[in-house]
């Protein structure tokens, strides 16, 4: 029987890379055809015998793999699964022959054992990293057609979670993601829950107990899927907080003997900070604390200080962050970020830019655009003098977007003004920055940042959009005929996302100017609006300014 299903290597390995490799899409009616050249049972073998024809394995993966992406071949999952599982193979064999797929499936399916045992223990465990991965992505596509009960069976009954955590701490890089797919897709689901996070805290495949036996590789591995695992929910992220695992990425920030471990988990708190719910669960946990003694550690690498300052950015972006985060915490923070301005100056570009990118997050929601223009003297000063400052191409770019946020670009059109005293500082401050450069006012400012190369131009509309609700600054722009023809000017940008953000920052002056009742009615700005009004008509994008050519057709001359 097992003669039956074998096949000419290197006719299986042409005819799984013409359809691993063909470009576009594979539908169920492909897949049949396939698989009627090239029986599953045949591929299957090939894989077990291993054999000594190179890239055959890869293909053979590769073809299974867009296979079961199909409705099609996602049918024959199980069959599959008993194929790797059953230690008979001519039971397997018998069981595979004359079988009508979408009908005699079903039967198959009816005794779980022979779907899934053999999947477990060939597959997972296999020492192939590519049948390893296919493994992992198959068992993502079960959880996503399989009922609750019969989720609980595979896992429990087969031991597939174990599995699936060593193909984690211990695959290659294409095993461990796929692997960690497969737990977050079990995750999911209510009864994955109590796989995942076992109630008794001294099982072995508790993430915690996991962690505490992998190699470093491995650490790190675990402390990614509890951020993956974190984004699903806020009530994961709870499961997650009350198990104590948040706890694991504490610990490796604190261990300042290894800088390398220490970069790796603050690029996971990088991707944790950008979770909608996060700042509820980690201002219960010393991590913003952590943060802010590397940002004051003049001893630190810079990398690790520059990191530091953009999670703690991203997590106080957050208008519902000062809800959770303790104030002096926070203060904590924008302190130690402002006292690393007074040796940054002519120092390290890079982690000044990441220090005015994260004042500038912070700064995109009213009470972070408050603090910063509240203390004494203004953490704002850092941006504003850094926006005006053309000595360093980075460091004012990078300012000038954090201006925007400070100015409420970002934020919603109720929330861009803020209260009497903190507007005040703000116009102070740019104000005096100008007073210091050649430019002399704000508007010569802006006018210099919109005539320097595109993506200048593109944090200078940023900003305008956001200070032009204030009307001196909507005074010091239309004071200024070159920025209107700038903003009013279709041919400025040849870039879709400039053309765009110019024609944004047209009609946000339009909006201000119609609003202002001064403005409309004094006879010198009469001819403003009509020109605003005309450039926002004709859209974002290039306007022809003549007409193309057009063929004529006369008749030919002759002699």
């Amino acid at each position: 029987m097992e003669e039956e299903y074998s096949m000419d290597p290197a006719q299986l390995l042409v005819g799984a890379s013409d359809f691993a490799y063909n470009p576009g899409s594979h539908s169920d009616a492909s897949a049949k055809e396939f698989l009627d050249r090239f029986p599953l049972p045949a591929i299957i073998t090939a894989l077990q015998t291993k054999s000594d024809v190179p890239g055959l394995e890869n293909a053979l993966v590769a073809c299974l793999e867009r296979v079961f992406r199909t409705k099609f071949g996602a049918s024959l999952i199980p069959l599959y699964m008993s194929a790797l599982l059953m230690s008979d193979y001519a039971h397997i064999s018998q069981s595979f022959h004359g079988l009508r797929p979408h009908n005699d499936v079903i039967h198959v399916l009816i005794e779980p054992s022979f779907c899934f045992q053999p999947f477990v223990v060939v597959g997972l465990g296999a020492e192939s990293e590519g049948v390893r991965c296919l493994s992992c992505k198959t068992v993502f596509c079960l959880l996503e057609n399989l009922d609750e009960a019969t989720i609980r069976q595979l896992f429990h009954g087969y031991d597939v979670y174990p599995l699936l955590l060593n193909c984690l701490v211990d695959g290659d890089e294409q095993v461990a993601t796929a692997s960690m797919g497969a737990i977050k897709k079990l995750a999911d689901s209510p009864k994955g829950m109590d796989i995942v996070f076992p109630a008794n805290t001294s099982e072995p495949t508790h993430l915690r107990n996991l962690a505490a036996r992998c190699s470093s590789l491995g650490r790190v591995r675990v402390l990614a899927l509890i951020v993956k695992l974190f984004a699903i929910s806020g009530s994961v992220a709870s499961v997650i907080y009350h198990s104590n695992l948040l706890s694991l990425l504490e610990a490796e920030v604190s261990n300042t003997n290894d800088t390398l471990m220490i970069l790796s988990v603050l690029e996971l708190l990088y991707e944790l900070a950008e979770i909608q719910h996060s700042a509820e669960f980690l201002s219960k946990t010393t991590l913003l604390q952590l943060l802010s003694s590397i940002i004051s550690n003049p001893s630190a690498d810079s990398i690790l200080r520059s990191r530091s300052m953009m999670i703690s950015g991203r997590l106080m972006s957050k208008e519902n962050a000062y809800m959770y985060i303790d104030e002096s915490c926070v203060n904590t923070v924008v302190s130690a970020i402002d006292q690393r301005f007074g040796l940054l100056e002519s120092q390290d570009a890079d982690e000044c830019e990441c220090a005015l990118d994260a004042l500038g997050q912070i700064g995109s929601s009213n009470r972070g655009a408050a603090l910063l223009l509240s203390s004494s003297p203004p953490v704002a000063r850092h941006v504003v003098n850094a926006a005006f400052d053309q000595q360093g191409h980075g460091k004012q770019l990078a300012a000038l977007h954090a201006l925007g946020n400070i100015a409420g670009e970002t934020r919603s059109e109720n929330n861009v003004i803020l209260n009497g005293d903190l507007e005040e500082s703000l116009r102070h401050l740019l104000y005096e920055a100008a007073s210091k450069t050649p430019k002399l006012t704000p508007s010569g400012c802006f006018l210099s940042v919109l005539q320097q190369e595109p993506e200048m131009r593109l944090a200078g509309y940023r900003v305008l959009m956001g200070l032009v609700a204030r009307p001196w600054c909507l005074m010091e722009i239309c004071s200024r005929q070159e920025i209107i023809h700038i903003v009013t000017d279709t041919y400025t940008e040849t870039t879709k996302i400039g053309m765009e953000a110019r024609h944004h920052c047209c009609q946000a002056i339009h909006k201000a100017f119609m609003s202002s009742s001064n403005l409309f009615s004094d006879p010198a700005f009469a001819g403003i609006a009509a020109k605003l009004q005309e450039a926002i008509s004709k859209g974002p994008y290039l306007t022809k300014k003549h007409p193309e050519a057009q063929p004529s057709v006369m008749t030919a001359e002759r002699f």
